[in-house]
């Protein structure tokens, strides 16, 4: 019961969407028996899931609305001392409303100020030596200029509806996968490397055709013996059986091969399950540790992550509602100070 539990509480916090669709909603391998040392096993999964991106703290409130099918399974080897070896892939449409998925801290970058500022300057120099050679001249150039300013403000007002006006119909389907290698040496400690494509099928808005990339490692370190059941009599004060460890550090590129940067999350999470159909719930939080690409020209900054997650199994399925959120107080050119999140629902099944 433990594997199974320990399972749910690796979902990850990843505005990528880059959670293992079998492990992050309290669905793994076997239903959640272990295995023998020796002992293989596959088991096929699918999961559907919409789900929806809240960008609240840059301009224009960006948002992005999915629906995926991912379609995959679960080669697992058992090993001594309850621990175990698995690998997990997994692929499959992404329907998309709005803009694709991205990386975490991802901003526009905006080269039109700089350039217009350049060419300003040189257009004030020109203004003055026109104005020392003929005051009647420096009276049309004055004209020109408004007619200048006027076409700055169109054109910026059409920059800023490029970058931000992000309209949230639908777009197109793209492709998503996962390949996730797992191993726990017993059942209170587990170490993860995954890597997360994203296929843009074409270019649109902001959105380039190509494959987008993200690679991650994660440990996971149970604190407690992991079964806190209130169904089964436990009180609150056997929480801390639930309690559990764990650093994640991800890394992201865009689809034209642009490095948006990395993070690391050092989290503290808690597990639990209530009710007769063991309904599951984990809360997790901490600190950020980004480390922005060199494109956005920003400085590394720490934020706020967390996770809430309600899963409930029905026979072979299991429903699932998550809740990410991050919170940022920088405030900086293309990045503003709030939340961002992502909130998603869908079931897995699996056979």
């Amino acid at each position: 019961m433990f594997r199974s539990r320990l399972a749910l509480l690796a979902l990850l916090l990843s505005p990528f969407a880059s959670v293992s669709p079998a492990e992050a909603h309290g669905s793994h391998g076997g239903g959640g028996e272990s295995l023998e040392a020796g002992e293989f096993d596959f088991t096929p999964i699918i999961t559907i899931e919409g789900h929806g991106g809240f960008d609240t703290n840059l301009e224009g409130d960006p948002k992005h609305y999915a629906i995926d099918g991912m379609f995959g399974g679960v080669f697992e080897w058992g090993l001594s001392n309850g621990g175990s070896f698995a690998i997990e892939v997994a692929i499959g449409p992404a329907l998309v409303w709005g803009e694709a998925e991205h990386f975490y801290g991802k901003v526009h970058v905006d080269d039109h100020d700089d350039d217009h500022e350049e060419e300003h300057d040189d257009h004030d120099h020109e203004e003055d030596h026109d104005h020392e050679d003929d005051h009647g001249d420096h009276d049309d150039h004055d004209e020109d200029h408004d007619d200048h300013d006027d076409d700055h403000e169109d054109h910026d007002h059409e920059g800023h509806g490029h970058a931000h006006d992000h309209d949230t119909d639908f777009k197109r389907t793209d492709i998503k996968g996962f390949l996730q290698a797992r191993y726990a040496p017993n059942d209170r400690l587990s170490f993860e490397l995954s890597w997360n494509p994203y296929y843009v099928t074409k270019d649109q808005g902001e959105d380039i055709q190509g494959l987008k990339n993200e690679l991650g490692a994660k440990a996971i370190w149970a604190l407690g013996d992991g079964d806190v059941n209130f169904a089964l009599g436990d009180g609150i004060e056997d929480l801390v059986n639930g309690v559990y460890l764990s650093v994640d550090h991800r890394q992201g590129w865009e689809s034209d091969g642009m490095y948006v940067g990395n993070y690391t999350d050092p989290r503290v999470g808690l597990g639990f399950t209530f009710g007769g159909d063991e309904i599951s719930l984990m809360i997790e939080a901490g600190p950020r540790f980004y480390v922005p690409g060199s494109y956005a020209g920003l400085d590394p900054r720490t934020d706020f992550a967390g996770e809430i997650e309600l899963s409930v199994p029905v026979g072979d399925a299991t429903l699932f509602l998550h809740w990410q959120q991050t919170y940022s107080w920088e405030d900086a050119p293309g990045w503003g100070e709030g939340w961002q999140h992502h909130v998603g629902t869908g079931v897995t099944f699996t056979f």
